[in-house]
């Protein structure tokens, strides 16, 4: 069995503890939320969404242009009035007919109700009502009371039902081909109009081989429509019906006006062969109906229902004869995984990016994706639900930032808890931007690096909290530490712990310094910090001094080295550690020779930390000493203060450099023993 790579390996045990708690969030995100959505659609709660969605989809199409195949000739408003009455005369119908008929149509499609004869001229269309060319309608109705005969005289093999099948919204959207009751089966007019056309040229509709109860025309199988089919559910899906495809949002063929046939003015290429609807465009004869296209009209909202049946007639024939492919839809269980994919897919993009500017145009741009999708499978005839899987889009995202957001209120607690919520506001930005790689199961892993160790202490404190309260002294003491703290956080610092009267700040953590100029500057924050805490306390004196309280004086000893940070404790109690033996060594500088203690703020460093301070302060060297508990001698340091511009520790200027150091030590030792104790 063929291993990975070693380095490969090793890159994954990196990234398993970032990327496994990611993909557990966003897998049971993902899952939870489709699992919600889909429900939300088997309700059939989403349906009127994704019928908008569908049909501002039918409305982006480009039309497919006029089919040369159909004839409309339309009864218009300037029709009426013309012949001065709300619907032709059987004269009228009649004198049409003939006209049409003498340059030999393929079929001919009735679209008006004769079952009454309309006088005069009910024997003038007699003959032409049983021509073998004409189709007539009859209306099935809801019920038997608003159901409308075929006139008598046309066989049953040449009346088709002008039914629509109507949503819930008003909207046509569906095809019905066959209508069926337990003892008869209707074809509908625009299906009874295309198998005659396509009988005509030898097209014969036939049982497909894949499934007997579908029907097939050519090699189109109109595979019918279910409850649901696509976005519907649980909608009527009786009969035989599938899913319309507009040709175009206006009529699909060309047209004559009814006058126009009566006078002759029209090419007779037009009528030879071809497929001939008659019916009422007219407002006033109100067989108008609303379609995908009505939303984005500024006038004609509705559509005439021959226009609808000239439409229809149109898929058809299309289907049979062109090869135009019928509406095709997902099973339920593809739907299913289509949501939950976009879903886990979002929910990752919500995990993984967290800028907000960037999720947010990440979240638009994956909707935006989505559209395009459901719309480039629209135009292959495919509808696939998109209003489902946007709602899960959202969802999941609107989860997965909750989640994070809570999740990253823990941590941040737990960091602050941590740290003593006592770091400046720089670290605390900089280990909270890199929480992920700081944060193992709850703790802060150990981690080995190169610190500046700060230790404090007051001289004297012994004797000072024996002249006052334990109430007093605490607040005094709150007053000495809270002016420290504000120091130590001002030069980048991290208070680690307090002892009483003291406390330990380190300078280079929690992030580590991958430079040596980083590490630099640790260490000169840490003893710019100790001059600085050294000034305040100046000010802490004085003004305890007009209080009648005592002023002190402090010690600080500063180590750079390297130690290990982390969590110490267990779930119930941590804090943030600081070990090793640069740690003992910082103590041990503070304590070292407390006698010989001159000045307001006695600073002591090592020479581990003056290498680092690149002559920016002014020392005096105390020589080799040994500290408790080391074995080897440590070279120590006196801080005087800053060094000028110029002054720089060299070897070529050691002895200009220690000459002014003993001159400042001396100017200061008088200073401090001018100062009351």
């Amino acid at each position: 069995m063929l291993k990975p790579p070693a380095s490969l390996a090793k890159t994954w045990e990196n990234l398993k503890p970032h990327l496994l708690p990611g993909f557990k969030v966003v897998a049971f995100t993902s899952l939870t939320v489709s699992s919600l959505v889909i429900g939300m659609k088997h309700q059939g709660w989403l349906q009127p969404l994704e019928l908008r969605i569908y049909d501002r989809m039918v409305r982006y199409q480009p039309d497919s242009g006029l089919d040369s195949r159909l004839l409309l000739v339309e009864i218009t408003e300037a029709d009426i009035q013309g012949l001065k009455r709300s619907t032709p005369s059987d004269q009228t119908v009649a004198q049409v007919l003939a006209n049409l008929e003498r340059h030999q149509p393929q079929v001919v499609g009735l679209d008006l109700y004769r079952d009454v004869p309309q006088e005069p001229g009910s024997e003038e269309l007699a003959p032409y009502l049983q021509s073998p060319r004409l189709i007539a309608i009859t209306k099935l109705g809801s019920t038997g009371n608003d159901s409308i005969p075929a006139p008598a005289n046309v066989p049953a093999n040449r009346i088709g039902f002008n039914d629509f099948v109507v949503d819930s919204d008003g909207v046509i959207r569906r095809n019905l081909l066959f209508a069926t009751t337990p003892t008869d089966t209707y074809f509908s007019f625009s299906l009874r109009l295309a198998l005659q056309y396509l009988n005509a040229i030898g097209v014969k509709p036939q049982a497909s081989a894949a499934q007997a109860d579908n029907m097939q025309l050519g090699n189109a199988v109109f595979v019918p429509l279910l409850a649901d089919s696509g976005s519907y559910q649980s909608v009527d899906d009786s009969g035989y019906q599938i899913l319309l495809s507009y040709r175009s949002r206006r009529a699909p063929a060309r047209s004559l006006t009814l006058t126009q046939v009566l006078n002759n003015q029209f090419d007779p290429s037009w009528v030879r062969g071809k497929i001939v609807l008659i019916g009422t465009t007219a407002a006033s004869g109100k067989d108008l109906f609303y379609t995908p296209y009505s939303a984005g009209e500024q006038t004609s909202h509705q559509m005439p229902g021959v226009v609808l049946h000239a439409q229809m007639v149109s898929q058809i024939l299309g289907a049979a004869l062109d090869e135009q492919p019928l509406f095709w839809f997902w099973t339920e269980r593809q739907e299913w995984l289509w949501i939950w994919g976009w879903t886990l897919v979002s929910g990752g993009i919500a995990w993984w990016l967290r800028h907000p500017l960037v999720l947010g145009v990440s979240s638009v741009g994956i909707l935006v994706v989505l559209g395009g999708a459901g719309f480039l499978l629209l135009t292959h005839h495919g509808w696939v639900p998109v209003m489902a899987p946007a709602i899960a889009i959202i969802m999941a995202i609107g989860t997965v930032v909750a989640y994070r957001a809570q999740q990253a209120h823990r941590q941040q607690q737990m960091v602050m808890t941590l740290l003593g919520q006592n770091t400046s506001p720089e670290i605390a930005d900089a280990l909270w931007q890199s929480r992920d790689r700081l944060l193992e199961s709850g703790k802060l892993p150990g981690k080995r690096l190169i610190a500046t160790m700060l230790f404090t202490d007051i001289k004297g404190f012994s004797t000072l909290s024996e002249s006052m309260s334990p109430e007093a002294l605490l607040e005094w003491l709150n007053e000495y530490l809270e002016a420290m703290t504000q120091e130590i956080q001002h030069h980048h610092g991290i208070i680690n712990k307090f002892t009483g009267d003291g406390l330990l700040a380190v300078f280079g953590v929690p992030m580590p310094r991958l430079e040596q100029r980083e590490v630099d500057e640790d260490a000169y924050q840490s003893v710019a910090c100790a001059l600085a805490m050294g000034r305040r306390l100046e000010q802490l004196n004085q003004d305890w001094e007009r209080r009648g309280l005592m002023s002190v004086q402090m010690r600080v000893g500063i180590f750079t080295g390297t130690v290990v940070v982390g969590s110490l404790g267990g779930k119930d109690r941590m804090e943030y550690g600081v070990i090793g033996d640069s740690v003992n060594t910082a103590s041990r500088l503070e304590s070292c020779l407390k006698e010989r203690h001159v000045d307001l703020c006695r600073v002591l460093i090592s020479q581990e930390t003056l290498m680092h301070l690149k002559g920016r302060f002014v020392v005096d060297s105390w020589g080799p000493m040994a500290l408790r508990g080391r074995q080897q001698l440590v070279e120590v340091y006196r801080v005087v203060g800053h060094a000028a511009p110029t002054l720089r520790l060299e070897a070529a200027s050691a002895k200009t450099t220690v000459k002014n150091t003993e001159k400042t030590s001396e100017k200061a030792s008088e200073k401090a023993s001018e100062k009351p104790r």
